[in-house]
């Protein structure tokens, strides 16, 4: 059964290099806001990014750049010598390239060996993943090089929408994250024997918090990036079947893909009027504007390709704020929004959709802070970031321990 850990006597200090595909990202904050946390606890972070990445990123995440260390200025011959030094951990690491299949076991290694090098000079003795694709298979393989621990988290495409190797990444690392109990429950299917902890992504409760003052806008609020499994096309598909006289505007915060398809659909059923596309927006706007709004929404659905949101960080932040939430049925959202902060819909069921909009927004000033008060404290209780940064180092003690690494508590 999946552990929850909490922070009891694990408090020693950890040296851990996050292996990481690309950072800072925008669409990745849950990243940047993990580290700040396990920093606070007094840990030595490393950031290392597989793949050169200078795009937009959230405003304080700024700062990571200049820290994070690139997997391109890691001496490859340097680090393929530190391997051949450890003929053990290199035959372990060659076993494992060559059972999985995702990255060709010689870039594998090659990339693995320069990680294990650069965790060894910054005096790292775990590696960690977010994400069960390359950075997972890498982490792990460095790790088994350099006689380290290692664990991965998974998030959502990487392990419905385009799994790679699963059994074997979960079968490898000494311990692995979920983000919500069904994902626990998918993970020890696919290896019984692995070692899993749910450890949801945390927010930041004193960032995100009600505003006393903030008078109610009138409005719902979406928030993510404009694809599939957000379910944009179900809220507008809602929306039309709602009375115009009884139909909310919708802000919707987010770019993406769909947004010309969107605002197509929106026009196309008559409701272009009730839905606002209003681009990305930086976190600390959601910060300030976020406690203004009626409610939020988060009608989430499973692709096509089978991809879904597994414990989507924007609804915890909503339920930090005070904010009522109409949510699907789905994944982590069956654990964060509950009767006493809530509604669920059953993922793309129009109808269900549409009545519960017309809840949402037809609430009392007095409904609506019961209801944001239960969400925040649920928020407080399971999902700050000191609680996250907790599990994931008890739970690195825990293997250390076990490794007797000398990290271990």
């Amino acid at each position: 059964m999946a552990q929850t850990i909490h922070n009891q006597d694990a408090s020693a200090p950890l040296s851990i290099c996050y292996v990481l595909a690309a950072f800072p990202v925008l669409s990745e904050t849950f990243v940047s806001n993990e580290i700040r946390a396990m920093r606070r606890m007094g840990h030595t972070i490393v950031p290392l990014a597989l793949t050169p990445y200078d795009g937009p990123c959230q405003p304080e995440d700024e700062a990571m750049r200049a820290e994070r260390v690139h997997l391109g200025d890691i001496s490859t011959t340097r680090a393929l010598a530190y391997a051949a030094s450890r003929p053990s951990g290199m035959a372990a690491a060659l076993r494992f390239a060559n059972r999985q299949t995702g990255i060709p076991a010689r870039s594998l290694i090659r990339a693995a060996a320069r990680v294990a090098l650069a965790a060894k000079q910054h005096g790292c003795t775990h590696l960690h993943a977010h994400y069960a694709h390359s950075s997972a298979a890498t982490a792990v393989a460095a790790a088994l090089i350099g006689g380290m621990t290692c664990s991965f988290i998974g998030h959502g495409y990487d392990i419905y929408g385009t799994p790679c190797d699963l059994p074997v990444k979960l079968s490898a690392a000494d311990v692995v994250f979920a983000t919500c109990e069904d994902m626990a429950a998918d993970f020890r299917r696919l290896a019984p024997d692995v070692k899993t902890i749910v450890s949801p992504c945390g927010i930041d409760p004193d960032r995100f918090a009600p505003s006393p003052c903030a008078t109610s806008n009138g409005r719902l609020l979406a928030i993510g990036r404009l694809v599939e499994q957000k379910g944009y096309s179900t809220l507008i598909e809602a929306l039309a079947r709602i009375p115009a006289a009884q139909r909310p505007v919708v802000d919707v915060v987010g770019g993406g893909p769909l947004e010309d398809e969107l605002t197509a659909m929106a026009e196309r059923l008559g409701v272009a009027a009730n839905i606002c596309f209003l681009g990305r927006k930086p976190s600390t706007w959601i910060a300030i504007e976020g406690p203004r709004y009626q409610g939020f929404l988060a009608p989430y659905v499973i692709c096509a390709d089978n991809d879904r949101d597994t414990g989507p960080v924007a609804v915890k932040e909503a339920l930090a704020m005070g904010l009522p939430i109409v949510a699907s049925r789905l994944m982590g959202l069956k654990e964060s929004v509950q009767v006493s902060n809530g509604r669920h819909v059953e993922p793309g069921n129009v109808d269900d959709l549409a009545d519960a909009i017309l809840w949402l927004a037809g609430l009392s000033s007095a409904d609506r802070q019961a209801l944001g008060h239960a969400g925040r404290l649920h928020a407080l209780v399971n999902y700050t970031l000191s609680a996250q940064a907790a599990s994931i180092t008890a739970a690195i003690h825990g293997v250390q321990q076990a490794r007797a690494l000398p990290n271990a508590a």
